[in-house]
């Protein structure tokens, strides 16, 4: 340095003025931070306010908690209500209870399972359906083979005690029509649990039944089995009513699409039912029946509350 240059001063150490500035660059390093967690915060938000917009979450459980329903036709799907929301998923809960024969051990209230989508609505990966390797579901992709026919059914038959309460697809030798259906299920005094709807050997086939959507209007006061069945189609008719084209991509991951829905529900033919409330003594007298193909067994117990016929 030279003597001509200027020399600076340096000031003298202020404790105090060190202390407030160190303070004021806490205060902005905190502000800064708190404010964008606070962006953060109301982003996540905004996200989950964008995903439920135009009530997408009531028909989220309607469309994929229905859909998932039809995938696992060996359960019984209770669907809870919508959301578990992250700013990118949404999703709900579904509790599967597996159909057995009225009587039997039924287990202590299911499996419980989350179903969700993401942002863009797709759906994410899906328990159960065609990894449930259920007694049931085996029997219901059989509708349409030629295993178990009746003369085998008929030996099996006869070695069960007849107070035997049963689970079993009753196969139509010809689809029957809401008509011809309820006057087959008048002429057994039976009342199917779920009406198959379509014949789809070795996969399992659409079935519904009256638990099947869990927000399908019901008529109010008792209802006979043909009002039952009546309302039960009305139902799948009204659930297909609202899906549109775009559900497709999501209704495949259930093993299903929209053109075989609409058919099935179209028709309204059924191809065979499941019954979970039948005794043994009874599906003797239906095998006899020349509007069936086969019975097919999936589960019986000794239902001790059931009175004999």
């Amino acid at each position: 340095m030279s003597e001509d240059e200027a020399v600076l001063d340096m000031p003298d150490f202020d404790p105090k003025v060190t202390r407030r500035a160190v303070r004021r660059g806490v205060f902005r390093t905190a502000s800064v931070v708190l404010a964008v967690l606070l962006m953060l915060l109301l982003a996540a938000a905004g996200l989950s306010l964008v995903q439920k917009r135009g009530e997408r979450d009531q028909r989220m459980t309607d469309v994929l908690g229905t859909a998932f329903s039809i995938y696992n036709p060996a359960y019984e799907v209770q669907v809870e209500s919508c959301c578990d929301l992250t700013p990118v998923s949404m999703g709900f809960t579904v509790t599967a209870s597996q159909i057995r024969a009225v009587g039997g051990f039924t287990g202590t209230g299911g499996s419980t399972h989350t179903i969700t989508q993401n942002f863009f609505g797709r759906v994410g990966r899906l328990p159960l359906g065609n990894y449930a390797g259920t007694t049931l579901s085996g029997n219901l992709a059989n509708v349409g083979t030629d295993l178990q026919p009746k003369e085998d059914i008929r030996k099996v038959l006869a070695r069960l005690p007849e107070g035997l309460s049963a689970l079993a697809v009753i196969e139509f030798a010809e689809p029957a029509p809401p008509d011809r259906l309820i006057a087959f299920t008048r002429d057994f005094e039976l009342c199917p649990q779920k009406v198959v709807y379509e014949r789809r050997p070795g996969s399992n086939p659409i079935t519904w039944g009256m638990t099947t959507w869990a927000w399908a209007p019901r008529p109010e006061g008792e209802t006979t089995c043909a009002d039952q069945i009546k309302n039960d189609l009305a139902g799948f008719r009204g659930w297909l009513g609202l899906l549109r084209d775009h559900d497709d991509a999501n209704l495949r991951h259930f093993d299903l699409s929209l053109a075989r829905l609409r058919k099935a529900a179209n028709d309204g033919l059924a191809y065979a039912v499941v019954e979970n409330l039948v005794s043994v003594k009874e599906l003797r007298k239906v095998i006899e029946d020349p509007r069936v193909r086969t019975v097919r067994l999936a589960d019986v117990a000794f239902d001790l509350q059931r009175p004999p016929r």
